[in-house]
């Protein structure tokens, strides 16, 4: 997004919250930002990803990619892949039962491309591809914030989320997603750029020591 539409945002959260504006000073400027993949490539990796780190996703879709001519397949070469094929690269049962339905969404035209997808509200998209076996609210969430580069979406779920929140309001136990997503409303129409500050500070909080009993 353009830096002075940005600037403009963080403007807006410290106002509405003074005890994120201290965060984000320390924390310096974050930026909502696109990329460029297609929803249908997006969810793919999601699934991936799925319950592994990062560098085990990364070498399942590494393997993936290899049955493929070294890239992503498409929705008809990934719905022809056999279980044992999609097993072969590291993907579970579950994950590649996943796999066939998205790949079915996306041949049946279920699934907008970047496109389509920018004439779609977020809730539509939500109801839309939560449809997909494997694919949540959350998911569809993770990839409106960093895929489409949506600018107002807080993913009250995620424990990262309401780990950062719990410290920001110095609270003895963890919000429930329901207060996260009443107490996130100030934030709008800027919610997804006080998640990216509320998964730093809680990223920074992880890594102050704790102090030893005496």
């Amino acid at each position: 997004m353009p830096t002075d539409t940005m600037n403009l945002a963080r403007q807006h959260l410290a106002g509405v919250d003074p005890e994120l504006g201290p965060w984000m000073q320390r924390i310096g400027p974050l930026q909502l930002s696109q990329n460029p993949q297609q929803p249908f490539v997006a969810l793919l990796r999601a699934i991936a990803h799925q319950q592994l780190h990062a560098q085990a996703a990364q070498s399942v879709l590494a393997r993936l990619w290899a049955l493929s001519e070294g890239q992503c397949p498409d929705a008809a070469q990934l719905h022809a892949y056999t279980p044992e094929q999609l097993r072969s690269c590291g993907f579970s049962a579950g994950k590649s039962a996943a796999l066939h339905d998205l790949a079915a969404h996306q041949l049946a035209g279920h699934i907008p491309d970047r496109e389509q997808a920018a004439s779609m509200t977020d809730a539509e998209l939500i109801a839309r591809l939560s449809q997909i076996r494997g694919i949540g609210r959350w998911t569809v969430e993770m990839m409106l914030i960093h895929t489409l580069g949506r600018s107002d979406v807080l993913p009250a779920e995620d424990f990262g989320l309401r780990s950062g929140f719990r410290v920001l309001r110095q609270l003895e136990t963890l919000p429930r997603p329901r207060q996260l997503a009443e107490a996130g409303q100030i934030y709008a129409p800027w919610r997804s750029l006080a998640s990216l500050y509320l998964w730093r500070i809680s990223d920074f909080y992880k890594k102050i020591p704790t102090p030893r009993p005496d």
